[in-house]
């Protein structure tokens, strides 16, 4: 279960206190440099190693990279959102992951949750600079995929060929 989804359930709001050491610290350290980080060396990240197990940088990389994080971010490269029109362009999304994606998102310092004080509520979702830079390489990412497509599907088809038709679940 994702750190997210353990603090969903445990009914915690994902806010990082005093001392944590979770995405949103590491957020926060990179943009400070790593100063609030004891680990840190002074290059800022150095520290950090995605393929360690307790690394918070592994929780960050998994909501960039996860299903709704990747499209998120990818969605909000272009303008600010309002939730329901990012919802529209995140085809598939269901309400409650979008909030819970964009909670991650904004604890990890990559989205920007900015609220109107008018009446109805006015809320918009941008890319903070970091944000941006996590868009930018997601989009080269699905560029590549989206380009590849038809070599993928050639080689799902000879993967199935040779394992029989009737193995995958949910395949269209």
């Amino acid at each position: 279960m994702s750190q997210l989804s353990e603090e969903t359930a445990s009914g915690g709001t994902g806010a990082t206190g005093p001392g944590t050491t979770g995405a949103g610290a590491f957020a926060a350290d990179v943009m400070n440099g790593g100063a609030d980080d004891p680990t840190a060396t002074d290059a800022g990240v150095d520290a950090f190693d995605v393929f360690s197990r307790d690394c918070p940088s592994r929780v960050a990389l998994e909501h960039i990279t996860g299903r709704w994080g990747g499209l998120t971010l990818s969605a909000l490269a272009d303008d600010p959102l309002r939730f329901n029109a990012l919802r529209r362009r995140v085809d598939g999304v269901s309400e409650k992951m979008l909030s819970q994606t964009l909670q991650a998102l904004e604890r990890d310092g990559l989205v920007i949750r900015e609220a109107q004080p008018v009446n109805p509520p006015h809320v918009e979702y941008r890319l903070s600079p970091l944000g941006r830079q996590a868009a930018a390489r997601l989009r080269d990412l699905i560029a590549l995929v989206e380009e590849q497509m038809p070599e993928v599907l050639a080689a799902r088809g000879r993967y199935d060929e040779g394992r029989g038709a009737g193995w995958q679940r949910g395949q269209k």
